[in-house]
């Protein structure tokens, strides 16, 4: 069953590694701010695609306040390799916190069944969850909702 709209975020436990964090200080930046946590794998070509579109995200709507959490899910045994993952986050520029979830344990309490690479979960300041989407075209289907989500901060902020 997916998450749905409206569900809070859940905790980020259950990591086997984490990347230029640690779930606890990946939380604390999250709490408080519109939050996109995504999917992806070193075997995914479509990741691999759109992890340039995330990083301009991060880099250009950070001081509206946008927070991103990458989780890096294998789909097959070779995609459990550590340096590997490591030299795509160099490769990639994935300068946020990113989780490595080798034992699925993210990707089951974001209750991702079908185990969708890119998968983006995009959470208000409120820490609820406001659009799902997955997939090759998934960016594009989160950018107007990431722009809602956006406005809806900022107008929170003005009154």
């Amino acid at each position: 069953m997916a998450m749905r709209i409206g569900t809070e975020m859940p905790k980020l436990e259950g990591a086997t590694m984490w990347f230029g964090s640690t779930q606890a200080h990946a939380e604390a930046e999250a709490k408080g701010h519109p939050t996109l946590v995504h999917f992806w794998s070193v075997s995914c070509g479509v990741c691999k695609d759109n992890l340039p579109r995330i990083a301009a995200w991060r880099d250009e709507l950070n001081e509206q306040g946008l927070r991103i959490i990458a989780v890096h899910m294998p789909r097959y045994e070779a995609d459990t390799d550590v340096e590997a993952v490591r030299s795509a986050i160099a490769t990639f520029n994935i300068t946020e916190p990113c989780a490595v979830d080798n034992e699925h344990k993210l990707r089951e309490a974001f209750q991702n069944d079908q185990g969708y690479v890119p998968a983006y979960y995009l959470f208000d300041a409120e820490g609820k969850l406001r659009s799902f989407a997955a997939g090759e075209r998934g960016v594009d289907l989160l950018k107007a909702a990431l722009d809602r989500v956006l406005e809806s901060t900022k107008q929170a902020a003005v009154s």
